[in-house]
């Protein structure tokens, strides 16, 4: 699965919070914003397909 790379503002105290709790999940700060984000959206209903199954970028497009 390819990732998009962006920028994310963030304030410090809350940037300190998660590296935080990254360090003792043993995950790297950005596996935890992505970890944070499927929760928050599995908790709101979205689906999306397990971490690293994700199909290649078009491949639910018609082919004809």
């Amino acid at each position: 699965m390819a990732k998009k790379a962006f920028l994310l503002r963030v304030d410090p105290a809350v940037l300190a919070a998660v590296q935080k709790w990254a360090e003792d999940d043993l995950r790297s700060l950005n596996g935890q914003i992505e970890y944070l984000l499927r929760q928050a959206l599995a908790k709101r209903g979205v689906k999306l397909p397990p971490p690293g199954d994700a199909p290649p970028p078009g491949a639910d497009e018609d082919g004809g």
